[in-house]
This record gives structure tokens, sequence and C-alpha cells, in this order.
């Protein structure tokens, strides 16, 4: 491994550790899931960056300034969010190109997220504690302290944003960091370690990033002792690993996991205005997204109408390449994934109707790429892989109920609970059905509405802790009690002891 303090040249993307560009001994390729072209080289990182990282970020930590000067930690996010701003075009345009997003929701992602930072370097300036006299002349006060060294583990289908939701509290909170940015998005994740890089407020240390296309340093961050608290966004199945791991350090864990969506359609729901939105909830990142509604339950009264309309809707979606402008839906992430996709569906013909087949697109001119149209599959049954698993990808399940308690009861019939939508003109029937579906996030009559000011996660298999709102820093942090005896005149104490509850 070598440091240099020159800036990286094209080839290969390097990391960023301790405030210097670093090259690994591996070298991969970046590719275009629209075309299947060869985007570009980056080093690819692994255990002996992944330990570089940590213990760069300890030194800050344990020696440097950054963990007890809230000013220097609002005015490097704020100098952070300005220098991601700069480049937010650049960046747009690689995810779209190497993750497959349109180059709308990509250009979204690139100029919607650093407004995270700077709510971030906000709340770096508003912590408090609380102070008490608990007893005759003895005081007590709760101080919040930054926990350590954090280390965040960030998936590929929205580098930028998932990063910035957990760098931002982090950060804010006076942790330093070991990021761990995906290899199917290498050429973005340069151009986010060049705006860490530009960020002069920045002690070296406190932000540490590598890419890595195996998995050996994302591991040793969540086993090393060096680390004391570990953010992960990704799937339940890995999530559980990092959960089993992390106990043995006993280090705090905040895991965004799987999701499983449901869409509560109600017999008054307005379909001209709603059933547009249903298919956008499945194809918007192209089905890549953890709160994607994956399940569409609709009130039998009006089934047939909904099923029709969604059904026509998605027959007419506009597949193309991410960066084409006229693209409504790009390409998945690759076409291991489209074959992993079309396997599931092939398999769900034995226990549900096909209503839109989609499939993988086998000519034209975006058959090289990793291209799956949207398909559409009904069943009522809900002990199958259809319903119960996270397909990743543009599969909409078509449900039908008959009343508001079977509504509940389905969409609460997953292990999953991150998000859920209820459409309705009834007020009192969306916050009803609200309150007992188990999921972190409930919107009624729209969907995907998030706010850096209020908490997102999930319920079950969907999560453990809080991203966003107040209590996502709260997740790198840890609380402090002092006990204060005021001392008489003539010293002697008007407390001694011990204090029951």
């Amino acid at each position: 491994m070598n440091g240099s303090k020159t800036a990286p040249k094209a080839e290969p993307a390097r990391h960023w550790i301790n405030g210097e560009w670093v090259t690994s001994a591996t070298v991969a390729t970046s590719v275009n899931p629209s075309t299947g072209e060869v985007l570009g080289q980056y080093s690819a990182g692994g255990r002996i960056e992944a330990a570089a990282a940590i213990t760069a970020a300890r030194k800050a930590f344990d020696a440097g300034a950054w963990s007890h000067d809230q000013q220097l930690r609002s005015r490097a996010i704020f100098e952070l969010a300005d220098r991601l701003v700069e480049r937010a075009d650049a960046i747009a345009l690689m995810i779209s190109r190497e993750m497959g997003k349109t180059l709308g929701d990509a250009t979204l992602e690139a100029t919607w997220s650093p407004s995270t930072l700077r709510y971030n370097a906000g709340t770096a300036l508003s912590q408090t504690g609380t102070s008490a006299e608990v007893a005759p002349g003895v005081f007590a006060t709760a101080m919040r302290e930054p926990i350590g060294v954090a280390g965040i583990i960030v998936p590929w289908n929205s580098p930028l944003a998932l990063l910035l939701r957990a760098l931002g509290p982090a950060l804010a909170a006076g942790c330093t960091t070991v990021v761990k940015l995906p290899g199917q998005t290498a050429l973005s994740n340069s151009l986010i370690m060049e705006a860490v890089a530009a960020t002069k407020s920045l002690p070296n240390g406190v932000v540490n990033v590598f890419t890595e296309a195996g998995n050996e340093g994302a591991p040793l961050l969540v086993e090393s002792p060096d680390v004391d608290v570990i953010n992960y966004t990704g799937s339940t199945k890995v999530g559980r690993q990092v959960a089993e791991k992390a106990a043995q350090t006993l280090k705090r864990v905040c895991l965004e996991l799987g999701g499983k969506t449901p869409l509560v359609v109600f017999d008054d729901a307005d379909i001209d205005a709603f059933a547009p939105l249903v298919v956008s909830a499945l194809t918007k990142f192209n089905g890549e997204f953890c709160m994607t509604g994956s399940r569409v339950l609709v009130q039998r009264s009006v089934a047939e109408a909904w099923r029709e309309r969604i059904a026509s809707l998605l027959e007419n979606v506009v597949v193309g390449r991410a960066d084409d402008p006229n693209s409504q839906m790009g390409p998945v992430i690759d076409k291991a994934n489209v074959e992993r996709i079309n396997r599931l569906v092939e398999d769900a013909k034995q226990y549900a109707g096909i209503i839109v087949r989609g499939g993988p697109i086998m000519d034209g001119p975006l058959v090289a790429g990793a291209f799956y149209r949207p398909s559409m599959l009904e069943t009522e049954a809900l002990d199958v892989p259809l319903i119960q698993e996270e397909i990743f990808g543009p599969v909409l399940s078509f449900e039908t109920f008959a009343t508001e308690e079977e509504a509940i009861a389905r969409a609460n019939a997953t292990v999953f609970g991150l998000a859920a939508a209820v459409f309705t003109k009834d007020f009192d029937r969306a916050h009803r059905v609200a309150r007992d579906i188990k999921a972190g996030t409930v919107w009624t009559n729209t969907w995907a509405i998030l706010s850096d000011a209020f908490e997102e996660g999930g319920f079950k298999y969907s999560g453990i802790g809080r991203a966003r709102g107040s209590r996502a820093m709260e997740e790198f942090q840890e609380v402090k009690t002092q006990f204060h005896v005021v001392r008489a005149l003539g010293g002697s104490s008007q407390h001694s002891g011990t204090m029951a509850p």
C-alpha cells in the first residue's frame, strides 16, 4: 500500500486514508450495466486498507481535537456539503452509469443528499445534557459524548445518500470514521472521496474511505476491538451476520435491512392519481430500493379496475440506458441479478398468476445491458417467496382484501417492517391502519417522502436503530453521568455514601 499527497489519476481510482490517496495491489474494473462496457479501473481494497483506516481513525479520535470540538465539527461538515455540491453533476452522471439508476434519479440523489450534512452540521452545535439536584447538596449531570470509531458499510444502490445518512450524524456526534464503499460504484466513490479530500477543515484520519470488491475489509470493521460502532445498510441475511460478529466485542450496531413495502389501496382511493404512483414505487431506482413498493393490496370491490390500470402502466414503462433522459427505468445492477429475478418469477408461476410477464430484454439495442422489464403477478397465498422475500428488482405482487382488518393482517404477514403506504380519502381509516401496520415509516396517499428531521428505520427483521432525526446522532454516542457533592462551610460534606433510588 502506497501513500501520496498528489491528486489521484483518472485510473485506477484510489482510496482516501489518513489524509492520503492510497492504491492497492489488486485492480478491478467498473462496468456499465446499461451497456456491459468497462467504465474504468479502481484499486480493490480489503483487509490491508481497512486495517490502515482503522488505525488512522483510532489515532484521530484518541489524540485529536475532533471528539470534543463542536465548532470544528460543524464547520467541517458544512464544508464537506459544499464540496459535494460542487461535484454533484459529475457524481450523478457516474452513479447513473455505474449503478443503472436513471440520470434524473441519480441527480436527485446527488443534489438532495448534501442537505443531510447541513442538517447534521446544525445538530453538532445543538448537543446538550441534563442537570438536577437529586438530593440536598448532590448535583448530577448527564452528557452525551462520542462513542469512538464508527465503521460505516454502504451498499451500491444509493452510495452517496446512504453514506451521508450515516456519516453526517457520526461526524456530528464526534466520532471518527472508516467507510467501506462498494466496488459496483467505485468511480462514483472516487468522486465522493475527492470532495472529502478537498474539505480542508477535516483533520487527517477523521474520514477514511476505501472501496472493496470482495469481503475482507468489511468483516474486519465488524470484528475489530478498535471500532466501537457499526452502521450497516443492506440485506437482512448479512445484517444477522454483522450482529453476530459485532457481539464478540459487544460493539453497538445500527442496521437498516430488508423491506417488503405493502401499498394498501382502499375502494375510495383515486385511481387516476395513485395508480401511476404505485407503478413508480416499483420502478423507481429499478426496484433496487429498500422501500420499493413491491406489494400492492387492493380492496376487492375495485380490484379489477386497479389490476387493469397498473398492468397497462407497467407494460408501457420505457426501459432504456440509465443516462438516456427518455428512460423511465434503467438496468438492474448486473446480468447475474437479471437471471436471479427471472428465476424467481418463473418459480412463482407455480402458485401465482402472471398479469405482466416482463422479463429480460433478449434482443435489440439493449441486449448487452442488464435490463429487466417489470413483472406483475397475482396470488392470495402469503407463505410463498413472492410475498416473503425481498426481490430487489421490479417485480410486483398483486393481492386483494375484503375488510380493513384483512388488509392490516396481510400487510403485516411478512418478517419485514421497514415501510408501508395507505391510500384512502378516509382520514380516520388511514390513521387506524397506519397505527396497526408494523413498520417504521407509513405514508398516507404518497410514497417515499423522507426528512432529515424525522427518524427512519425498521420494525421486525428490517433493522435495529434509527437513521435521520434526533435519534440518528444518539446511535454514535454514549451517555456519561457525573455526580457532584457540594461541600459545606468548614469543609464538612453535606452528603456522603450511597443514595437509594
